[in-house]
This record gives C-alpha cells, structure tokens and sequence, in this order.
C-alpha cells in the first residue's frame, strides 16, 4: 500500500500541473500515472472480453495481456513499478475475500491440512529441488534458495479457479487451501532465510527474534477477532451507510495488512488474517459483497504485473532451457505434492488434482528472486541468466494452470475407485449454505410490509428467507429462528452465489424507490425468469419497475402485506384466511374519542403499521422488557417506561412522535407525551 501511494505521489509530483521553467506557463496535461492506470483498465476489460469469447479463464487472458503491453513487445506500460504496486493491493484483497469466507471455527477444522500437510508439501518440494541442484555441482546456498522459490503455489491463481469451479469448500479446495496457507505462512520464515544464506541476517538469533514478533502480531490479531472487530462492526452496521461500511472494511483489511508487514509477516497473510476479523461478526457477507468488485480490479492489475515480467526475445532465445524448467518444476511439485497430500491419508482422487493444481510457481516467489539476487543468489546458480529463466518459467507455468486443471479430471476417472468413501472433515459452507432460498419466498429487505407479509407466511405454512442489511431486522429474525443472512441484496455476486433462480419468489420489499429499482434491476439480470414482487409509491415509479422487470408491482392503493400474501399463498386461500393470517397484528388506528383529545392525536390517528412484535433495540443490547408500545407516527414498537431502556420514549422525544398506543394484546389506550393525557 505504501508502495502503492508513493508511486501516485511521485507521479504526480512528476508530471502534474506545475509552472514551467521558462515563462510560467501551466502544464494542463494529465498526471503519467492517469494514463497508465486508464490504459492498465482498458486492457483488462478487453482481455477479460476475448477470454470470455474464447471461453479462457480471464487469469490466461490478463498474464497475456500483460506480455502484450510491456516493454518486450508494444512498450505501452512504461511503468511496471506502478501496476507492481496496484498488484500488491490485487493480492492483499484476493487474500481478505478467502478470509472472509473461513472463518477461525473453519480453519480450525483444516488445521491438520495446513501444519502437517502443507508443511509435508514445502519441506519434501525445498528437499527435492535442493538435493537434485547438488547433484549437479550447484552450490548450498542456490540450490536452498531455488527450492524455496519453486515450493510456493500461487495463492491467486488456484483460489480463483476453485472459485469459478464451485469448488472452494469440496474437499479438493480444503487439501489446497491447507497447503496455500502454509506456505504463506513459510514466506515468513523464507525471507528471513534468505539473508542467512547469503551470509547476513543476524544469524539465529535474529530470525528467532523476528519469528517471536511476527508471532505476536498474529496472535494480537486472533485476539482482536473475538473481542474487537465485531463489536465495532455492530457500530459500523446500524448506521446503514454503505460508504462508511466500505471504508470501515477497506481500513480494516489495510490496517491489519500493514500492522502484519512491520513485524516482517506477508501483507497478503495480513490480509488474510483481516478477513478472518470480519468473518467473525455477522457481517462477513455484506463485506465480501462491498469489497468483491474492489478485488476483481486489483486482481486483474496482478495478473498483468506478472505477464509484464516477461521478456519474449528472451523466450524465445533460451526456449529449450524455459521449457526444460518449466517440465521440471512442474514434475517435481506434482509428485511431491501428491506424495504429500497421501501421506496425510488423501486418496489419489483428491491428492492428484491438488497437485496439478499447486504444480505452478507462487506470486511471492517474484518478492523472494528480487531479495535473493540483490544479495548475490541466483534460480539454479546460473546468475542473471537464471533469473530470466525463472520469471519465464513462472509466467507460462501459471498460464498452464487451467490446462493442468482440466486434467484432473480425465485422470482420475482413469483411477480405480475406492471401495468405500474416504472419511471426510466437514466441509467449509459456501456462499449459498449461508442462506436457504430453493422453492422459497426471499424477501430482499425487512421493513414493516415485508415483517407482516413474513409473519402472515410463516402461519400459513410458507417457507421464506430474508436478506437485509438492517441488525436489528436480522436480530428479530434469529430469535424467532428465521433464515437471515445480512447483505447487500443488490450485489449481483451475491445473489448469484446464492442460486437466487432457485427460489420461488423475490419480494424487494425497500422503501427507498431507488433501492428498490437497483435491486429489481440485478435480480432480473441474474434470475431473469424468477417472479418478482415489489412495490411503488407513485404511477412514474410503477412504469419504471415494470420496465425493469418486476412481474407484480404493488402500489398504496391496494394493502402492501395482504397484496403480497395474496400472491404468495396457493390458490385455495380465500381472502377470509388471508385476514385470519394477517389479523394478529393488524394496523392500529386511534378511536374518535381518543382523536379528539389533541392535535397530535388527530394527525397520528392512523392507521400504522406496527414494525416488530418485539423492542428491536433491546434484543440487538440482549435485554428484555415489560410491556411494548406502538408509535402512531411511524409504527415504531419501543419497550415502556417500566423497562430497562424505556426505548419508547426515547423514541418519541428523539423523533419528536408524540403518541404512542399499547402494543399489549387486549390494551387499547393511547397517550401523548406532549398533552399529558391517557385515553
């Protein structure tokens, strides 16, 4: 991130608005890095395009587009450190996203895939190459530091096509996580490694003092997990500001990531360890939705650092030596991986795609090559010759990745298959075990339509799921043990993930018409053929929904609530049992006797809609009450004077609603807090 600033200030401070040298004339141009970071956003949308065209994964299409626009073949990128530096922050949010998704219980499942079998897999891989190196006359030094180099995967690459294959919580995805954490973990160790094998370092004693920091750090963080980030979460989440929740997120994951880096930990491993923060709280998903598309941009900016690494006439010059590196790393990674991943009691259906898949060179290996050779270390001992070959052999090497991919599963329908199902550990929930939707009713947003329709459902025997982005709401929810999941129900990831085309129905049930319309917009776009119910306040708004996709929109005129379990309950439902359903919390209007006591009364005298059965406020503090009140204004349900909180009237002197009605089953009077009166 560091990196990433001062390049944009040097930048700037370079070639942005300044007085000339001679007759103080203003330079209007744009800043140098305006260009590159505008042309870096053009060749990524037209290689994700042709990739989708020639149906490749985009990585194949960004790693050659980055050979495309470096300085070996059109020059148009003159600035790698610039896009190196937007490809750090790539990682670090590549990195979160996994976090987000397991969480420390999780982990804490795979540990024995993370310590045992991706310490197998570094160490056998580091052995291997080293032993095969000596053979050949290569010395200690280079044949240690080329093993390190080779042993690490590419976290990026093999977490994103496990994400594209639905993949990431099979069993597959679980052996190669444990292995791609250990080795980010073994970064730590490997760069402190490095100057020790070029003769500097501090010796021991300095790596031990260095690994007791780095340590210490990660526990602090483990620690923040439970006792600090969710309660600051909750904070963050009840403002219902999109902007301050992202950069609430954003902060979280950088801050964490450079707290990790000044005591010599991997920004990608902090950041990393940042998700796992968030995936503590209950809002996991809703960050993972605002943080994604952050990530697909930085990502792409990743993929064409490490092609603009590449020097074709380089390549092409030395292709027997390349291709000879690249046959044997990906040998000897396939075979010690394998070999590791059966020593753990992994059959070979799962040990041999891992394999493949790990089979490439890591991004972190670029950051060990460039601290090794400033040190005098070299790929193999062959000098700088070496290091043009190892970036070559990288780069094609990740390009063969999905081919290497695809070939798992020819080869092991070629194995003979066990007799019984191997044991399994239990697999990490996917995006969509977080929420039932399939042959539901999903309400997309919990304000107080959308709580009487879901009430009304759940007596009539209809089962339902609710995204929303309100704690409160999803607090009501998990008492009354309905499926919640908190998010952003316009993220079309999101919804996708989620098999939305699945379920029966979409209710968008938002009172912000702009909302409404976003989400209306999306959810045609990822389930164009699922009914969509919604909402309109006025006839433009109504057309605009109905252009956009809504196949039932309903309007003040008509009952929301009984509008939408009208639609929803099977035909035989007659309107009697529809009112039967709705009747147990029914709109509350104040009496003419009770109108007639103040001009608070007659403004407020209904009819509202009460928003809960229960105070909000005090299930989101874990308190209880004694008695609830209703406000006439707005149907705000408060805990009483009698409670703890008296959430009632704070309510109305903050909102300055004055009258309230009893919310208690039989109680039918009102009071004004202003007159005084009770009725």
């Amino acid at each position: 991130m560091f990196r990433l600033l001062s390049a944009l200030a040097a930048c700037t401070l370079g070639t942005g608005p300044a007085l000339a040298a001679e007759g103080g004339a203003v330079h209007t141009g744009p800043p140098e890095f305006l260009l590159h970071l505008t042309l870096l956003l053009l060749v990524s949308a037209l290689a994700a395009y042709l990739s989708f065209r020639a149906r490749l994964v985009p990585i194949i299409g960004f790693l050659l587009a980055g050979v495309l626009v470096g300085p070996g073949v059109l020059g148009l990128i003159r600035d790698p450190a610039l896009i190196s530096a937007v490809s750090e922050v790539g990682v670090m949010l590549l990195l979160f996203t996994i976090g987000v998704e397991f969480s420390l219980e999780r982990l804490t499942r795979i540990a024995r895939l993370i310590f045992l079998g991706g310490g197998l897999q570094t160490g056998l891989t580091v052995g291997a190459v080293a032993g095969a190196l000596l053979a050949f006359g290569v010395s200690g030094q280079n044949a240690v530091f080329t093993g390190c180099l080779v042993a690490l995967s590419s976290t990026a690459i093999v977490m994103r096509l496990l994400g594209e294959r639905g993949e990431t919580g099979a069993r597959t995805g679980q052996v190669a996580l444990g292995v791609l954490i250990f080795q980010d973990l073994a970064v730590v160790l490997m760069v402190l490694l490095i100057p020790m094998l070029a003769g500097q370092g501090g010796g021991l004693g300095g790596v031990a003092f260095a690994l007791i920091k780095a340590v210490g750090i990660i526990a602090f963080v483990l620690v923040a997990a439970r006792r600090l980030v969710p309660p600051v979460m909750e904070v963050v989440a009840r403002t219902c500001s999109t902007e301050i929740f992202l950069l609430t997120v954003v902060a979280l994951c950088f801050g964490t990531a450079s707290l990790t880096a000044m005591a010599g930990v991997s920004l990608a491993l902090g950041a990393f360890l940042a998700g796992l923060l968030v995936s503590e709280s209950r809002y996991g998903m809703q960050a993972l939705g605002e943080i994604l598309p952050l990530q697909v941009l930085f990502s792409a900016a990743f993929f064409l650092s490490v092609g603009l690494q590449l020097d074709p006439a380089f390549l092409l010059a030395h292709l027997p030596a390349v291709l000879g590196a690249v046959l044997l790393i990906a040998a000897i990674k396939v075979v010690m991986t394998a070999l590791s991943a059966r020593l753990l009691g992994e059959p070979p259906q799962v040990a041999l795609p891992v394999a493949l898949l790990t089979a490439q060179v890591g991004e972190f290996s670029f950051v060990l090559a460039a601290a090794g050779t400033a040190l005098g270390l070299s790929f193999a001992g062959l000098g700088a010759q070496g290091t043009q070959v190892f970036i070559a052999a990288t780069v094609l090497l990740m390009v063969l990745t999905p081919t290497l991919g695809a070939l798992a599963g020819p080869l092991v329908g070629r194995l003979p298959q066990p007799m019984r199902a191997p044991v399994e550990e239990p697999a990490a929930e996917d995006h969509g075990a977080a929420l039932p939707v399939a042959d539901r009713v999903v309400f997309a947003g919990y304000g107080a339509h959308a709580r009487l329709a879901a009430r009304a459902l759940s007596r009539a025997g209809v089962p339902y799921s609710v995204i929303t982005r309100s704690p409160d709401g999803a607090s009501e929810l998990s008492g009354r043990g309905a499926p919640v999941l908190i998010a952003d129900y316009t993220r079309a990831g999101l919804l996708r993930d989620l098999g939305l085309a699945s379920a029966r129905v979409l209710v968008i049930a938002d009172d912000d018409a702009e909302m409404t319309a976003r989400a209306v917009s999306v959810a045609r776009t990822v389930a164009p053929e699922l009914p969509v119910i919604t909402r309109a306040e006025t006839p433009d708004d109504l057309n605009h929904l109905k252009a956009l996709g809504a196949r039932h929109v309903l309007t003040p005129r008509k009952e929301i609530a009984a509008g939408i379990l009208d639609l929803l309950t099977p035909p035989e439902f007659s309107r009697a049992e529809i009112a039967r359903h709705l009747a147990e919390r029914p709109a509350v209007s104040l009496t003419p006797e009770q109108q007639a006591q103040c001009e608070h009364a007659l403004a407020a005298s209904g009819p509202v809609f009460p928003e809960a059965d229960v105070c909000l406020e005090c299930i989101a503090l874990g308190d209880t009450w004694v008695h609830l009140r209703t406000c006439m204004t707005c149907g705000h349900v408060g805990c009483c004077d009698s409670s703890k909180n008296r959430h009632a009237t704070q309510h109305a002197r903050t909102r300055t609603h004055p009258v309230i009605h009893s919310a208690e089953p039989g109680e039918t009077w009102a009071y004004c807090y202003e007159h005084g009166w009770t009725r």
